[in-house]
């Protein structure tokens, strides 16, 4: 009887878990399928099937939430993807039902303030390392956060004060802290310098520098 109820009891725990989502990651995933995307769950389940050439995360849209057209703005919101096919861009819903089609007169400004990074990568000997001094004096080590190490460091956009860094040693990609721990293992030919990090807490990875795939911070992929 105790051996049953143990076996159900972590029956249990493990479903439990493996109902848990994520929730400093999207809901919907874009996913690529034979040079087509569309979007998967947390657990890997096509929600919107791959028809689309260009498909971007849920997220707002400044240009259509500052529309001149009234009607359109709601399609702004962050209930709404963008994605294109047949070079015709459209929004599309949760339930990947086209809702708007973009078109030139809708588009509004974006008046978004920049702020600079604090950290920056520096380039010493060709090696790159990590600073956040302006003036920065190479003879005196206490002048980097990292010592010029890697062969190549870029600060991806997001948090200001502790940002993730794409790192490449041995020509091979992975991701540090500003401490230098290893985030990402030095394990992918490639990894993408674009918004995923800041806008869905996930990084775009690639083994082989043709396909790519989404991953969180503790290496899991999507």
């Amino acid at each position: 009887m105790k051996k049953l109820l143990s076996l159900c009891l972590t029956g249990f725990f493990l479903a439990t878990y493996s109902q848990m989502k994520d929730t400093a990651i999207p809901a919907l995933i874009p996913q690529t399928i034979n040079q087509k995307t569309g979007y998967v769950n947390q657990s890997g389940k096509v929600v919107i099937p791959a028809e689309y050439h260009i498909a971007m995360f849920f997220s707002e849209d400044c240009n259509l939430l500052n529309s001149p057209n009234k009607k359109v703005r709601m399609y702004g919101s962050d209930d709404y993807a963008t994605v294109e096919k047949n070079q015709i861009t459209y929004r599309i819903d949760r339930k990947g039902t086209r809702v708007y089609q973009y078109k030139n007169e809708d588009l509004g400004k974006c008046t978004l303030p920049y702020e600079s990074p604090k950290y920056k990568a520096f380039v010493m000997n060709g090696f790159y390392g990590l600073v956040s001094k302006e003036d920065v004096d190479y003879k005196n080590y206490k002048d980097f956060e990292i010592y010029p190490q890697y062969q190549m460091l870029y600060v991806l956009d997001s948090d200001k004060e502790n940002p993730m860094i794409i790192a490449v040693l041995d020509n091979k990609f992975g991701i540090i802290n500003k401490n230098n721990q290893v985030v990402i293992p030095f394990i992918y030919d490639d990894i993408k310098t674009n918004l995923s990090w800041k806008m869905a807490n996930l990084f775009e990875v690639s083994r082989d520098g043709k396909e790519y795939f989404y991953i969180n911070k503790n290496n899991h992929a999507y």
